[in-house]
């Protein structure tokens, strides 16, 4: 088992990565509620969001969890995919909590990907002011960075997650053994985001996924589990430094700038959000490279490295249209655009003095690699 510190006032919390935790999700919960086992008015009811792919999955193995834990266990489901992440989604869940007769002492579980636990953590951080929230995520993106730091969201046709709060869990589960039902391409959507993480200030993680057999990782558990750990290590890090994006946790941000424009332009349909961050990487490198903060090597690197785990839907947008999206992107200040930008493997800076025509150029760079 690997338990990971995020340390924040006033309540840090742990991330803790075991194969089989699932099993065990309930008595991990009954630890950090700390409730006595001889009281049955101390039984917390849980709230547990989830979408129909994974309750069919992994329903029953939670559920079974917190019962045998002790714990009165509700399930409530939202549709699946991030075109369902928005208000109306929120509210209907919340309307649902309402009629179930959640409290005040309620925790609301968010079991599902990233879309789930940004709609759940809104939701928890909303309903009657805020309920404790629980993390317990079922694909890798949301195993290596979705489920930690606390931000919650939903998106807006202008882009993504401009309306949120940051609302931290009390806890958040990893269970690397919920992987093993995903698709290869969500698998390897999610690993995009380990390798960001790589590039941003985990060098020996970048070159653990540099030429990685996607296959044998898959099989490999106590590797897989050390990808995660070590992506959780990094957010963990830069997350107890900055809470709020202020100043370091913008780097966070690599390659989302144009990944989610990319996402916010194609209607949340064509990629899924870890293919549009790899996307997004590979602007950077271009776009650090073109203003001069990095080599054409390392460029090059780190745009082989996103490639060679595997293809990536075409990019069929127009660099206008990207532009306009920009503008409303959430990481803009004033109207000017901040791009994370890798200065070489393990190192990025934040830059907001990017010309128009080089952002262009990267964008027209990846519709002519993405044919």
């Amino acid at each position: 088992m690997t338990r990971v510190t995020i340390s924040l006032p006033p309540r840090s919390y742990d991330a803790v990565i075991e194969n089989g935790l699932l099993l065990r999700a309930g008595e991990r919960l009954r630890e950090v509620f700390a409730l006595d086992n001889s009281s049955s008015k101390a039984t917390k009811k849980l709230f547990v969001v989830t979408v129909p792919p994974v309750r069919r999955k992994w329903g029953k193995t939670l559920m079974a969890s917190l019962s045998a834990a002790g714990f009165t266990a509700h399930i409530l489901e939202m549709p699946n995919g991030e075109r369902y992440k928005k208000l109306p989604t929120v509210e209907k869940l919340a309307e649902q909590l309402s009629r179930l007769g959640a409290d005040r002492n309620a925790a609301i579980v968010a079991f599902g990907g990233g879309v789930v636990g940004d709609v759940t953590g809104l939701l928890a951080s909303l309903y009657m002011r805020g309920l404790d929230v629980v993390q317990i995520p079922t694909t890798v993106l949301a195993q290596v960075d979705a489920s930690i730091g606390g931000k919650t969201g939903v998106n807006l046709p202008a882009g993504k997650n401009l309306i949120g709060t940051f609302h931290h869990p009390r806890v958040v589960l990893i269970d690397p053994g919920v992987l093993a039902t995903l698709s290869h391409r969500e698998f390897r959507a999610g690993l995009y985001e380990a390798l960001k993480c790589g590039v941003i200030g985990k060098p020996e993680l970048f070159r653990a996924l540099e030429n990685v057999d996607l296959k044998q990782l898959r099989r490999d558990t106590a590797k897989l589990e050390w990808v995660i750990a070590e992506s959780v290590r990094l957010k963990a890090e830069v997350v107890s430094s900055d809470e709020r994006e202020n100043g370091l946790r913008r780097v966070l941000n690599l390659g989302h700038t144009i990944g989610h424009a990319l996402e916010a332009e194609t209607e949340y349909k064509h990629f899924l959000h870890g293919e549009a961050v790899a996307w997004g990487m590979i602007a950077a490198a271009k776009i650090a490279a073109s203003v001069k903060k990095t080599d054409e090597a390392s460029a090059g690197r780190i745009a082989d490295a996103v490639r060679r785990l595997g293809s990536l839907p075409e990019v069929r947008v127009s660099s206008r249209n990207i532009l306009r999206l920009l503008k409303s992107d959430k990481k803009t200040r004033d109207g000017v655009v901040h791009f994370v930008l890798p200065r070489e493997i393990g190192k990025v800076e934040v830059v907001n003095n990017v010309p128009e025509q080089v952002v262009s150029e990267a964008v027209e760079e990846l519709r002519r690699l993405s044919k």
